[in-house]
């Protein structure tokens, strides 16, 4: 099923099963770094942490991503993080 969303700086997985992140973020992060996106915040929860490794372990394999971090305080804090995108060529 093809679900369509915004292109915004931020995007929330939490209607999202963890097998569809990796394919969701792939496009997701391309769509971005074409509008020129510098930092995009994603959101993925707190729970138990399986959703933040799914997306950390997609951002450290991502052409799209200079670098990441957990999210400060007033953006989500630890159920969020803030990926740094690379240029578009």
């Amino acid at each position: 099923m093809i679900v369509k969303i915004p292109i915004e700086d931020w995007i929330d997985l939490h209607t999202f099963s963890p097998k569809e992140i990796p394919s969701l973020l792939e496009e997701y992060l391309s769509e971005c770094q074409k509008k020129g996106f510098k930092e995009v915040r994603i959101i993925h929860g707190k729970g138990k942490g399986v959703q933040q490794n799914i997306v950390h372990s997609f951002l450290r394999k991502s052409p799209f991503v200079e670098s990441f971090t957990i999210a400060p305080l007033e953006a989500g804090g630890w159920g969020a993080t803030i990926a740094c995108l690379k240029r578009n060529r």
